[in-house]
């Protein structure tokens, strides 16, 4: 025999979310009740998944780091909101190189956020490195960046979620020279959600 059943007006404003130590699912449980043996408990998760609302703002990001007398890189990506089967595009311009770097990489990081006060937990996941050089690059010299985030696991950012958690993206430039010290600048992204699927 089977019952139709339909959950009406039922808020489902945050994305499912499986990470490190945060949960955030749905699911339909279902219960028979038995009078003559124990009742009958079963559960089905399903996946949620939101559109989200393109920036009406996406500035680019252009950021300097360097070591004195040794080290001068300026990097910019086209912009800092992307949706997640974009494309992040950028160059890399060596204003100054007095060390020798081995390679230089790009890495993708989510950090899960959970708790508050003192019982927050912080956990950083790189999801790729990229690998974006090889070699020592020559004064004035550019490096073009182009990463394609459909391959990747990303989902939406998440800020806040009941007060519970928080979900965060980084962009990772590393350098690594050949006594293999490892240079880096992060700069936070915001990830958002254009289609279904």
């Amino acid at each position: 025999k089977q019952f139709k059943w339909k959950f009406g007006a039922v808020d489902k404003s945050c994305e499912t979310y499986w990470g490190v130590h945060v949960r955030l699912r749905y699911f339909v449980r279902l219960t028979v009740v038995r009078s003559y043996a124990s009742n009958v408990v079963k559960e089905r998760d399903f996946v949620v998944q939101n559109l989200g609302i393109p920036p009406e703002v996406n500035n680019s990001i252009k950021m300097e780091v360097g070591i004195e007398d040794c080290l001068h890189i300026e990097f910019e990506y086209n912009q800092s909101k992307y949706h997640l089967k974009d494309v992040v595009v950028g160059k890399v311009y060596f204003l100054l190189v007095r060390i020798r770097i081995k390679h230089m990489e790009l890495d993708i990081i989510r950090r899960e956020i959970s708790g508050a006060g003192s019982n927050q937990v912080t956990e950083n996941e790189t999801l790729t490195k990229f690998e974006i050089m090889d070699g020592i690059p020559g004064k004035t010299e550019s490096i073009p960046v182009r990463l394609y985030l459909s391959g990747f696991d990303c989902g939406p950012t998440m800020k806040n979620i009941q007060n519970k958690f928080s979900v965060k993206y980084f962009l990772n430039l590393v350098l690594v020279d050949e006594e293999d010290r490892r240079y880096f600048k992060q700069q936070e992204i915001m990830l958002w959600r254009k289609k279904i699927g």
